[in-house]
């Protein structure tokens, strides 16, 4: 029992919960930078496209929000210890680390993407138009990715295993 309750476990709950929300904002921050350079020079000869060349960045925000819907399930999650018994468990920590590391790293790659994709893609579709659909569905796939790592990360959080 005392192995699998030791008091060093909420550690890896809120190395979790860290992770999930650092590794999705790197991923939002990136994307938002890298394509709003994109929107930018796009904007100094098509002024009137800007508004449209818009949703990279936002979909890049978005994936920030996925680390902090995570970090905040799992930072509820963790339980201070009772009567100086811990109650949460390694296996509860490492759940959490996991599904912070699965939802913080999704939304990284996912960042990356979104960033490369939206800075090409609408320097692109400014100069044809007919590349924007294309555009959006590349970052459509590109958001899944982020998508995916949060569903993980949903799941992984509902596992756990009380210490009594």
């Amino acid at each position: 029992m005392a192995d699998l309750c030791p008091p060093t476990a909420p550690f890896f709950g809120f190395m979790g919960a860290a992770v999930a929300l650092i590794f999705a904002n790197l991923g939002a921050a990136y994307g938002t930078a890298k394509s709003g350079v994109g929107v930018s020079s796009m904007g100094v000869m098509k002024p009137d496209l800007v508004m449209k060349s818009i949703i990279p960045v936002v979909m890049a925000g978005v994936l920030g929000i996925y680390g902090l819907i995570i970090a905040v399930i799992i930072g509820n999650g963790v339980k201070v210890p009772t009567d100086g018994k811990p109650v949460y468990s390694s296996f509860t920590g490492f759940a959490h680390l996991a599904a912070g590391l699965a939802c913080g790293l999704s939304g990284m790659a996912a960042g990356i993407a979104i960033g490369i994709v939206g800075d090409a893609g609408v320097r692109a579709s400014a100069q044809q138009a007919k590349l924007y659909v294309g555009m959006v569905l590349i970052l459509i796939f590109a958001e899944a990715l982020g998508l995916y790592g949060l569903i993980v990360g949903l799941i992984l959080t509902s596992k756990s295993y009380e210490c009594k």
